[in-house]
Protein backbone atom coordinates (compact mmCIF):
# COMPACT_ATOMS: atom_id res chain seq x y z
CA UNK A 1 0.00 0.00 0.00
CA UNK A 2 3.09 2.61 0.36
CA UNK A 3 3.98 3.95 -1.82
CA UNK A 4 0.34 4.26 -2.73
CA UNK A 5 -1.04 2.99 -5.90
CA UNK A 6 -4.19 4.19 -7.42
CA UNK A 7 -7.75 3.27 -6.70
CA UNK A 8 -8.86 -0.31 -7.96
CA UNK A 9 -11.19 0.38 -10.91
CA UNK A 10 -14.69 -0.63 -10.06
CA UNK A 11 -15.62 -4.01 -9.49
CA UNK A 12 -11.89 -4.86 -8.85
CA UNK A 13 -11.34 -7.18 -5.65
CA UNK A 14 -9.95 -4.78 -2.66
CA UNK A 15 -6.82 -6.17 -1.40
CA UNK A 16 -7.13 -8.47 1.69
CA UNK A 17 -5.46 -7.83 4.70
CA UNK A 18 -4.89 -9.74 8.02
CA UNK A 19 -4.96 -7.12 11.60
CA UNK A 20 -2.42 -7.81 13.89
CA UNK A 21 -1.86 -6.05 17.49
CA UNK A 22 0.41 -6.31 20.43
CA UNK A 23 -1.99 -5.14 23.76
CA UNK A 24 -1.31 -4.92 27.05
CA UNK A 25 -2.92 -6.55 29.34
CA UNK A 26 -6.28 -4.46 30.28
CA UNK A 27 -6.58 -2.91 27.01
CA UNK A 28 -9.83 -3.09 25.12
CA UNK A 29 -8.91 -4.79 21.75
CA UNK A 30 -12.15 -4.37 19.97
CA UNK A 31 -11.79 -0.74 20.73
CA UNK A 32 -8.42 -1.00 19.05
CA UNK A 33 -9.09 -2.98 16.30
CA UNK A 34 -12.26 -0.69 15.69
CA UNK A 35 -10.14 2.24 14.42
CA UNK A 36 -7.58 -0.05 12.76
CA UNK A 37 -10.53 -1.52 10.78
CA UNK A 38 -12.00 2.41 10.06
CA UNK A 39 -9.05 2.72 8.98
CA UNK A 40 -8.48 0.06 6.38
CA UNK A 41 -12.45 0.56 5.17
CA UNK A 42 -11.54 4.16 4.23
CA UNK A 43 -7.95 2.95 2.41
CA UNK A 44 -10.15 0.22 0.73
CA UNK A 45 -8.91 -2.80 2.11
CA UNK A 46 -10.80 -6.11 2.99
CA UNK A 47 -10.02 -7.00 6.12
CA UNK A 48 -9.71 -11.06 6.61
CA UNK A 49 -8.62 -12.39 10.05
CA UNK A 50 -7.39 -10.93 13.01
CA UNK A 51 -4.64 -11.86 15.28
CA UNK A 52 -4.16 -10.48 19.32
CA UNK A 53 -1.54 -11.29 21.37
CA UNK A 54 -1.32 -9.62 25.06
CA UNK A 55 2.18 -8.51 26.41
CA UNK A 56 3.57 -6.00 27.93
CA UNK A 57 5.95 -4.60 25.06
CA UNK A 58 6.08 -6.01 20.75
CA UNK A 59 9.28 -8.60 20.19
CA UNK A 60 12.15 -6.01 19.38
CA UNK A 61 12.57 -9.09 16.26
CA UNK A 62 9.67 -9.68 14.99
CA UNK A 63 6.82 -7.90 16.54
CA UNK A 64 4.65 -10.47 18.22
CA UNK A 65 6.36 -13.05 20.25
CA UNK A 66 7.85 -16.68 18.81
CA UNK A 67 5.45 -18.95 19.63
CA UNK A 68 2.48 -16.11 18.64
CA UNK A 69 4.89 -15.53 15.20
CA UNK A 70 3.78 -19.21 14.04
CA UNK A 71 0.17 -19.73 14.59
CA UNK A 72 -0.02 -15.81 12.82
CA UNK A 73 2.09 -17.22 9.99
CA UNK A 74 -0.92 -20.46 9.93
CA UNK A 75 -3.87 -17.97 10.67
CA UNK A 76 -2.66 -15.68 7.75
CA UNK A 77 -2.28 -18.14 5.27
CA UNK A 78 -5.56 -19.98 6.32
CA UNK A 79 -7.49 -16.41 5.59
CA UNK A 80 -5.89 -15.99 2.45
CA UNK A 81 -4.25 -12.50 2.89
CA UNK A 82 -2.16 -10.22 1.27
CA UNK A 83 -0.94 -8.10 3.09
CA UNK A 84 -0.29 -8.13 7.57
CA UNK A 85 -1.71 -4.79 8.50
CA UNK A 86 -0.21 -3.60 12.38
CA UNK A 87 -1.22 -1.31 14.40
CA UNK A 88 1.81 -0.38 15.44
CA UNK A 89 4.85 1.58 14.42
CA UNK A 90 7.43 -1.03 13.14
CA UNK A 91 11.37 -0.41 13.89
CA UNK A 92 12.49 -1.20 10.04
CA UNK A 93 14.17 -4.58 11.05
CA UNK A 94 10.85 -5.64 12.44
CA UNK A 95 9.25 -4.85 9.18
CA UNK A 96 12.04 -6.85 7.56
CA UNK A 97 11.64 -9.92 9.38
CA UNK A 98 8.09 -10.30 9.05
CA UNK A 99 7.87 -9.82 5.71
CA UNK A 100 10.58 -12.68 5.27
CA UNK A 101 8.57 -14.95 7.77
CA UNK A 102 5.07 -14.36 5.76
CA UNK A 103 6.45 -13.75 2.52
CA UNK A 104 4.24 -10.88 1.87
CA UNK A 105 3.73 -7.05 2.21
CA UNK A 106 3.95 -6.14 5.84
CA UNK A 107 2.11 -2.66 6.17
CA UNK A 108 2.67 -0.81 9.87
CA UNK A 109 -0.01 2.05 11.27
CA UNK A 110 2.21 4.89 10.10
CA UNK A 111 1.99 3.30 6.44
CA UNK A 112 -1.46 2.93 6.28
CA UNK A 113 -2.24 6.56 7.67
CA UNK A 114 0.46 7.59 4.77
CA UNK A 115 -1.41 5.85 2.30
CA UNK A 116 -4.92 7.17 2.73
CA UNK A 117 -3.65 10.40 3.26
CA UNK A 118 -2.12 10.27 -0.42
CA UNK A 119 -5.11 9.06 -1.41
CA UNK A 120 -7.19 12.24 -0.02
CA UNK A 121 -4.67 14.75 -0.71
CA UNK A 122 -6.13 17.32 -3.31
CA UNK A 123 -4.16 20.48 -3.57
CA UNK A 124 -0.46 20.54 -4.51
CA UNK A 125 0.84 21.58 -1.01
CA UNK A 126 -0.73 18.85 0.65
CA UNK A 127 0.28 16.10 -2.37
CA UNK A 128 3.93 17.51 -1.54
CA UNK A 129 3.40 16.89 2.36
CA UNK A 130 1.95 13.55 1.53
CA UNK A 131 5.32 13.00 -0.72
CA UNK A 132 7.73 14.29 1.86
CA UNK A 133 6.15 12.23 4.88
CA UNK A 134 6.45 8.40 2.55
CA UNK A 135 9.89 9.92 1.50
CA UNK A 136 11.07 10.30 5.51
CA UNK A 137 9.17 6.58 6.15
CA UNK A 138 11.20 5.64 3.55
CA UNK A 139 14.29 6.06 3.58
CA UNK A 140 15.70 4.27 6.79
CA UNK A 141 13.96 1.36 5.03
CA UNK A 142 15.99 1.66 1.67
CA UNK A 143 17.74 -1.65 2.32
CA UNK A 144 15.05 -3.83 2.50
CA UNK A 145 14.22 -2.96 -1.22
CA UNK A 146 17.83 -4.51 -2.02
CA UNK A 147 17.40 -7.96 -0.28
CA UNK A 148 17.04 -9.39 -3.28
CA UNK A 149 20.53 -8.80 -4.00
CA UNK A 150 21.97 -9.90 -0.30
CA UNK A 151 20.42 -13.28 -0.95
CA UNK A 152 23.06 -13.66 -4.03
CA UNK A 153 25.97 -14.01 -1.44
CA UNK A 154 27.73 -10.86 -1.64
CA UNK A 155 30.77 -10.39 -3.70
CA UNK A 156 31.87 -8.48 -7.12
CA UNK A 157 28.39 -7.87 -9.16
CA UNK A 158 26.41 -8.30 -6.43
CA UNK A 159 27.20 -6.79 -2.98
CA UNK A 160 29.17 -4.25 -4.32
CA UNK A 161 26.84 -2.73 -6.88
CA UNK A 162 23.56 -3.29 -4.39
CA UNK A 163 25.19 -1.18 -2.41
CA UNK A 164 26.11 1.21 -4.59
CA UNK A 165 22.93 2.15 -5.98
CA UNK A 166 21.60 1.56 -2.05
CA UNK A 167 23.74 4.80 -1.17
CA UNK A 168 22.41 6.30 -4.59
CA UNK A 169 18.86 5.77 -3.72
CA UNK A 170 19.49 7.54 -0.52
CA UNK A 171 21.13 10.47 -1.79
CA UNK A 172 18.11 10.69 -4.24
CA UNK A 173 15.40 10.92 -1.18
CA UNK A 174 17.41 12.90 0.55
CA UNK A 175 17.51 15.16 -2.35
CA UNK A 176 13.82 14.89 -3.24
CA UNK A 177 13.20 15.47 0.44
CA UNK A 178 15.61 19.00 0.20
CA UNK A 179 13.63 20.04 -2.94
CA UNK A 180 9.84 19.55 -1.15
CA UNK A 181 10.81 21.04 2.31
CA UNK A 182 12.07 24.18 0.00
CA UNK A 183 8.82 24.14 -1.72
CA UNK A 184 6.62 23.76 1.47
CA UNK A 185 8.59 26.94 3.05
CA UNK A 186 7.40 28.93 -0.09
CA UNK A 187 4.10 28.02 -0.12
CA UNK A 188 4.33 28.61 3.73
CA UNK A 189 5.29 32.28 3.00
CA UNK A 190 2.64 32.86 0.88
CA UNK A 191 -0.13 31.47 3.30
CA UNK A 192 2.00 33.73 5.97
CA UNK A 193 0.71 36.41 3.40
CA UNK A 194 -2.68 35.66 3.73
CA UNK A 195 -2.74 35.41 7.39
CA UNK A 196 -1.04 38.93 7.70
CA UNK A 197 -3.76 40.39 5.56
CA UNK A 198 -6.46 39.10 7.92
CA UNK A 199 -5.09 40.45 10.90
CA UNK A 200 -4.55 43.84 9.30
CA UNK A 201 -8.48 43.58 8.67
CA UNK A 202 -8.90 42.33 12.24
CA UNK A 203 -11.42 39.41 10.88
CA UNK A 204 -11.94 36.90 13.45
CA UNK A 205 -10.65 33.52 12.07
CA UNK A 206 -12.09 30.08 13.67
CA UNK A 207 -10.29 27.20 13.35
CA UNK A 208 -12.35 23.76 13.49
CA UNK A 209 -9.98 21.36 14.85
CA UNK A 210 -11.32 17.61 16.26
CA UNK A 211 -11.61 13.85 15.63
CA UNK A 212 -11.56 12.65 12.09
CA UNK A 213 -14.71 12.08 11.22
CA UNK A 214 -16.17 13.96 14.04
CA UNK A 215 -17.93 16.12 11.54
CA UNK A 216 -16.06 19.15 10.63
CA UNK A 217 -16.39 19.62 7.23
CA UNK A 218 -19.77 19.70 7.86
CA UNK A 219 -19.70 22.03 10.15
CA UNK A 220 -17.78 24.59 7.67
CA UNK A 221 -20.78 24.02 4.87
CA UNK A 222 -23.14 24.55 7.26
CA UNK A 223 -21.80 27.80 8.38
CA UNK A 224 -20.41 28.86 5.13
CA UNK A 225 -21.04 26.89 2.27
CA UNK A 226 -18.06 26.06 1.42
CA UNK A 227 -18.89 23.10 -0.75
CA UNK A 228 -16.29 20.60 0.66
CA UNK A 229 -16.32 16.83 0.12
CA UNK A 230 -18.18 15.41 3.26
CA UNK A 231 -17.60 11.34 2.73
CA UNK A 232 -17.89 9.08 6.13
CA UNK A 233 -14.35 8.36 5.98
CA UNK A 234 -11.40 9.19 8.05
CA UNK A 235 -8.94 11.64 6.58
CA UNK A 236 -11.20 13.09 3.76
CA UNK A 237 -9.94 16.59 4.53
CA UNK A 238 -6.21 17.39 4.63
CA UNK A 239 -5.78 20.64 2.72
CA UNK A 240 -6.76 23.72 5.41
CA UNK A 241 -9.91 25.09 3.57
CA UNK A 242 -10.38 29.16 4.58
CA UNK A 243 -14.51 30.34 4.40
CA UNK A 244 -16.37 33.65 5.53
CA UNK A 245 -19.84 33.92 7.03
CA UNK A 246 -21.19 36.84 8.23
CA UNK A 247 -23.49 37.66 11.84
CA UNK A 248 -25.24 40.47 13.22
CA UNK A 249 -23.65 42.48 10.05
CA UNK A 250 -19.79 41.11 10.87
CA UNK A 251 -17.65 38.84 8.85
CA UNK A 252 -15.65 35.75 10.17
CA UNK A 253 -13.30 33.24 8.81
CA UNK A 254 -13.79 29.88 9.32
CA UNK A 255 -10.46 27.58 8.42
CA UNK A 256 -11.51 23.28 8.35
CA UNK A 257 -8.17 21.47 9.53
CA UNK A 258 -6.99 18.00 8.98
CA UNK A 259 -8.77 15.72 11.63
CA UNK A 260 -6.81 13.88 14.46
CA UNK A 261 -6.94 10.23 16.01
CA UNK A 262 -5.33 8.75 18.69
CA UNK A 263 -1.79 7.83 18.45
CA UNK A 264 -1.68 10.02 15.23
CA UNK A 265 2.24 9.60 14.58
CA UNK A 266 4.66 12.38 15.18
CA UNK A 267 6.17 12.66 11.84
CA UNK A 268 2.84 12.62 10.34
CA UNK A 269 2.07 16.24 12.93
CA UNK A 270 5.63 17.02 11.59
CA UNK A 271 4.68 16.73 7.99
CA UNK A 272 1.39 18.35 7.78
CA UNK A 273 3.06 21.12 10.28
CA UNK A 274 2.00 23.95 7.87
CA UNK A 275 -1.66 22.49 7.48
CA UNK A 276 -1.76 22.00 11.52
CA UNK A 277 -0.46 25.99 12.18
CA UNK A 278 -3.54 27.45 10.55
CA UNK A 279 -5.11 26.71 14.47
CA UNK A 280 -1.63 28.31 15.79
CA UNK A 281 -3.09 31.67 13.73
CA UNK A 282 -6.45 31.61 14.68
CA UNK A 283 -8.60 33.73 17.23
CA UNK A 284 -11.04 30.82 18.12
CA UNK A 285 -10.77 27.12 18.02
CA UNK A 286 -13.95 24.69 17.78
CA UNK A 287 -12.99 21.65 18.94
CA UNK A 288 -16.06 19.46 17.22
CA UNK A 289 -17.04 16.50 18.64
CA UNK A 290 -18.80 13.50 17.83
CA UNK A 291 -21.86 13.54 20.33
CA UNK A 292 -22.83 10.42 19.15
CA UNK A 293 -20.02 8.05 20.44
CA UNK A 294 -20.28 5.92 23.50
CA UNK A 295 -18.92 7.59 27.33
CA UNK A 296 -15.30 6.07 27.13
CA UNK A 297 -14.84 6.97 23.07
CA UNK A 298 -15.73 10.33 23.43
CA UNK A 299 -13.77 11.28 26.16
CA UNK A 300 -10.82 9.25 24.10
CA UNK A 301 -11.14 11.17 21.47
CA UNK A 302 -11.35 14.32 23.23
CA UNK A 303 -7.84 13.35 24.69
CA UNK A 304 -6.51 12.44 21.44
CA UNK A 305 -7.35 15.97 20.17
CA UNK A 306 -6.44 18.19 23.38
CA UNK A 307 -2.97 16.02 23.02
CA UNK A 308 -2.35 17.38 19.89
CA UNK A 309 -3.41 20.77 20.15
CA UNK A 310 -0.98 20.76 22.98
CA UNK A 311 1.76 18.94 20.70
CA UNK A 312 1.37 21.79 18.36
CA UNK A 313 1.38 24.64 20.72
CA UNK A 314 -2.36 25.43 20.06
CA UNK A 315 -3.77 24.63 23.68
CA UNK A 316 -3.22 28.06 24.63
CA UNK A 317 -5.79 29.45 22.67
CA UNK A 318 -9.50 29.91 23.50
CA UNK A 319 -11.12 26.71 22.87
CA UNK A 320 -14.54 26.09 22.50
CA UNK A 321 -16.07 22.19 22.73
CA UNK A 322 -18.75 21.33 20.40
CA UNK A 323 -21.05 18.52 20.55
CA UNK A 324 -21.85 17.44 16.92
CA UNK A 325 -24.14 15.12 15.65
CA UNK A 326 -27.03 15.56 18.06
CA UNK A 327 -29.47 14.82 16.02
CA UNK A 328 -28.16 10.82 16.99
CA UNK A 329 -28.51 11.29 20.27
CA UNK A 330 -31.69 10.24 22.38
CA UNK A 331 -33.28 12.83 25.21
CA UNK A 332 -31.60 10.84 28.11
CA UNK A 333 -28.41 10.74 26.91
CA UNK A 334 -28.34 14.57 25.94
CA UNK A 335 -29.43 15.28 29.50
CA UNK A 336 -26.12 13.36 30.49
CA UNK A 337 -24.33 15.38 28.14
CA UNK A 338 -25.15 18.50 29.01
CA UNK A 339 -23.96 17.84 32.73
CA UNK A 340 -20.96 16.12 31.54
CA UNK A 341 -19.84 19.28 29.46
CA UNK A 342 -22.31 22.21 30.71
CA UNK A 343 -20.05 24.85 28.60
CA UNK A 344 -20.48 22.63 24.99
CA UNK A 345 -22.61 23.69 22.45
CA UNK A 346 -25.42 20.91 21.31
CA UNK A 347 -25.73 20.96 17.57
CA UNK A 348 -25.72 19.09 14.77
CA UNK A 349 -24.19 20.25 11.70
CA UNK A 350 -26.30 17.85 9.49
CA UNK A 351 -29.80 19.10 9.92
CA UNK A 352 -28.75 22.64 11.38
CA UNK A 353 -29.89 22.35 14.63
CA UNK A 354 -27.68 24.16 16.91
CA UNK A 355 -26.06 26.10 14.35
CA UNK A 356 -27.93 30.10 15.15
CA UNK A 357 -26.68 29.65 18.78
CA UNK A 358 -23.49 28.36 18.07
CA UNK A 359 -23.15 31.66 15.54
CA UNK A 360 -24.28 34.07 18.24
CA UNK A 361 -21.62 32.94 20.49
CA UNK A 362 -19.53 33.62 18.10
CA UNK A 363 -20.61 37.22 17.58
CA UNK A 364 -20.91 37.69 21.07
CA UNK A 365 -16.62 36.85 21.98
CA UNK A 366 -15.86 38.86 19.78
CA UNK A 367 -18.70 41.25 19.80
CA UNK A 368 -16.18 44.11 21.84
CA UNK A 369 -13.52 43.82 18.91
CA UNK A 370 -15.47 46.21 16.79
CA UNK A 371 -16.95 49.73 17.71
CA UNK A 372 -20.09 51.05 15.54
CA UNK A 373 -18.21 54.75 14.78
CA UNK A 374 -19.08 57.45 11.99
CA UNK A 375 -16.47 58.71 9.59
CA UNK A 376 -16.35 61.62 7.13
CA UNK A 377 -13.92 61.29 4.24
CA UNK A 378 -12.77 64.28 1.69
CA UNK A 379 -13.43 63.58 -1.97
CA UNK A 380 -10.05 64.11 -2.00
CA UNK A 381 -8.64 61.71 0.58
CA UNK A 382 -9.22 58.84 -1.73
CA UNK A 383 -6.48 56.96 0.03
CA UNK A 384 -8.28 56.76 3.43
CA UNK A 385 -11.79 56.12 1.63
CA UNK A 386 -9.25 52.65 -0.04
CA UNK A 387 -8.08 52.04 2.96
CA UNK A 388 -11.35 51.62 4.72
CA UNK A 389 -12.43 48.91 3.10
CA UNK A 390 -9.33 47.28 2.69
CA UNK A 391 -9.82 46.22 6.04
CA UNK A 392 -12.97 44.15 5.17
CA UNK A 393 -14.99 46.30 7.62
CA UNK A 394 -18.42 45.30 7.52
CA UNK A 395 -19.72 49.04 6.32
CA UNK A 396 -23.45 49.74 7.36
CA UNK A 397 -24.28 52.90 4.94
CA UNK A 398 -22.46 55.00 2.92
CA UNK A 399 -23.72 58.89 2.32
CA UNK A 400 -22.46 61.11 0.01
CA UNK A 401 -22.72 65.05 0.91
CA UNK A 402 -21.25 67.90 -0.27
CA UNK A 403 -18.23 68.11 1.91
CA UNK A 404 -16.69 64.32 1.34
CA UNK A 405 -18.46 60.75 1.97
CA UNK A 406 -19.94 60.06 5.33
CA UNK A 407 -19.57 55.92 6.02
CA UNK A 408 -21.18 54.40 9.46
CA UNK A 409 -19.53 50.94 9.73
CA UNK A 410 -17.65 48.76 12.51
CA UNK A 411 -14.71 49.45 12.82
CA UNK A 412 -12.10 47.20 14.68
CA UNK A 413 -10.87 48.92 18.09
CA UNK A 414 -7.28 48.54 17.10
CA UNK A 415 -7.73 50.48 13.89
CA UNK A 416 -9.70 53.57 15.55
CA UNK A 417 -6.52 55.55 15.77
CA UNK A 418 -5.89 55.40 12.15
CA UNK A 419 -8.81 57.19 11.50
CA UNK A 420 -9.10 59.76 14.71
CA UNK A 421 -9.32 62.93 12.15
CA UNK A 422 -12.14 61.39 10.17
CA UNK A 423 -14.35 60.18 12.86
CA UNK A 424 -17.99 62.35 13.49
CA UNK A 425 -18.58 62.87 17.15
CA UNK A 426 -22.12 63.84 17.70
CA UNK A 427 -22.94 66.24 20.78
CA UNK A 428 -25.18 65.72 23.15
CA UNK A 429 -28.35 66.91 22.99
CA UNK A 430 -28.54 69.49 25.88
CA UNK A 431 -25.27 70.91 23.88
CA UNK A 432 -26.85 71.13 20.81
CA UNK A 433 -29.92 73.03 22.05
CA UNK A 434 -27.38 75.31 23.69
Amino acid sequence: MAPHQPDPAPGAEPERGFLVAVLPQGADAEEELNELRELLRTAGVEPVGELVQRRAEPDSRTYVGKGKLHELKEAFAAAQGESLIVDDDLEPSQQRRLENELSARVVDRTQLILDIFAQHAVTAEGKLQVELAQLEYNLPRMRGLWRHLERLGGGIGTRGPGEAQLETDRRLARRRIGVLKERLRRLEKRRETQRKSRRSSATPVIALAGYTNAGKSTLLNALTSAGVSVNDRLFETLDPTTRGFEQDGRRYLVTDTVGFIRRLPHQLVEGFAATLEETLFSDLVLHVADASERDGRLEETIAAVEAVLKEIGAAALPIELVLNKIDRVDPLRRRRLTNRFPEALQISAATGEGLPELRERIAVRFGERFEPVRILVPYEDGKTLADLYSLGTPIEERADRADGVLITARLPRSEIARFAEYLVVERPAAAKRA
